[in-house]
């Protein structure tokens, strides 16, 4: 299913926590009649079929309740890497799935890489399908707060988590900019829309 108006049959969009990645996604799909996969849901899928001892790359963070506090940012920020790295194979499962229907998709998340990004668009050009992939940054910690106090009023201020976010967010634009994908800052959020399909044309 192409159109002349979406140059993409997959879509990946990556980005730290809070970044507003998941309002991007939503407008990007409702605009083009996508499907919509958010990989939050499949990473939470495979904490709940595996265990910290069978798949302890998948539970960097079982057993804490404060992962801020009890094992402090530069730790949390290399879990969350780890953690990250640890599903692209899921990843590209889900991938391969969409890639198999002729319905367009647009796969967010977290923990979406640019390193599988860039293996599942390879894969996508083998099977003459147009994936693409673009990461969104915002590296300013308390416009990440402003945006979990919006989100999630009742958790009160998070600063900690906030500023470990903005630490993730600037190691995903470094590292898609390696990579050579496109790297969106996420403010103006005004002119976010026009920017993504600028940088995805």
């Amino acid at each position: 299913m192409r159109s002349d108006h979406r140059p993409w049959d997959v879509l990946l969009i990556g980005g730290a926590s809070g970044v507003g990645k998941s309002r991007a996604a939503a407008r990007l799909a409702d605009s083009c009649g996508a499907f919509t996969v958010e990989l939050d849901d499949v990473v939470a899928a495979l904490q709940a079929a595996t265990t910290p001892a069978t798949h302890p790359a998948l539970h960097h963070f079982a057993g804490f309740r404060d992962p801020e506090r009890e094992l402090g940012a530069e730790r949390v920020l290399e879990r969350q890497i780890a953690t990250a790295q640890a599903v692209d194979e899921a990843v590209l499962g889900v991938v391969r799935n969409r890639l198999s229907v002729p319905v367009p998709a647009v796969v967010e998340g977290d923990y979406l890489t640019p390193a599988a990004a860039v293996r599942a668009a390879a894969e996508a050009a083998e099977q003459g399908r147009r994936l693409h992939a673009v990461f969104l940054h915002e590296g300013d910690p308390a416009r990440i707060g402003a945006n979990y106090a919006h989100r999630e009023p009742e958790c009160g201020p998070q600063p900690a988590r906030a500023a470990i976010s903005a630490r993730y967010s600037h190691w995903l634009a470094a590292q898609a900019r390696a990579h050579g994908l496109p790297v969106v800052d996420c403010r103006p959020y005004d002119t976010l829309p026009q920017r993504l399909a600028a940088a995805l044309a």
